[in-house]
């Protein structure tokens, strides 16, 4: 798999997560007003082709990556994020019977969706970098969390050759 590739279905991927949020936020905030909106057909369909494209790249990425939830400790703390997200999105958007519990599982949800974000970036750096993607990528200040890291930092340091 070239990095062009690995690259595409990654920002395919990242875009969808940011759609499925932000959707997720928008029901959120509908069902909170208690908008008839809510029911309109656009609002219902197309969470489920936005989440479908999120999970086919999901699947694309992890068989190509070659990472395993139960395998991998990051992978296993998203999928596990995702489960508890879901079934925290399907009580606070349609099965919760109060109100109460409708906004208590909307933020329970909302924060399920950032586990294991920060092992899963590092991970992800270690994979581009695999792929060939040149460190100075990384100098962005959004890495610079990451960069704390000491392995990883240690990585970005690598001559080219040495990686």
């Amino acid at each position: 798999m070239g990095a062009g590739a690995y690259l595409a279905v990654k920002w395919l991927h990242v875009g969808s997560v940011a759609l499925s949020v932000v959707g997720f936020i928008a029901r959120g905030v509908l069902m909170l007003r208690g908008s008839p909106l809510l029911e309109a057909r656009f609002v219902r369909v197309a969470p489920h082709v936005v989440d479908t494209v999120l999970l086919a790249s999901a699947v694309w990425l992890a068989w190509a990556l070659r990472v395993y939830p139960f395998v991998d400790g990051w992978i296993t703390a998203k999928v596990l994020g995702l489960l508890a997200y879901i079934a925290l999105g399907t009580i606070a958007l349609k099965r919760g019977r109060t109100p109460r519990v409708r906004v208590a599982a909307f933020a329970a949800a909302l924060v399920f969706l950032l586990v294991g974000e920060e092992a899963s970036a590092a991970v992800e750096v270690e994979r581009a970098l695999d792929l060939g993607l040149e460190p100075r990528w990384f100098d962005l200040e959004w890495f610079d969390a990451l960069r704390q890291d000491p392995q990883l930092a240690r990585r970005l340091r690598e001559p080219a050759a040495a990686r």
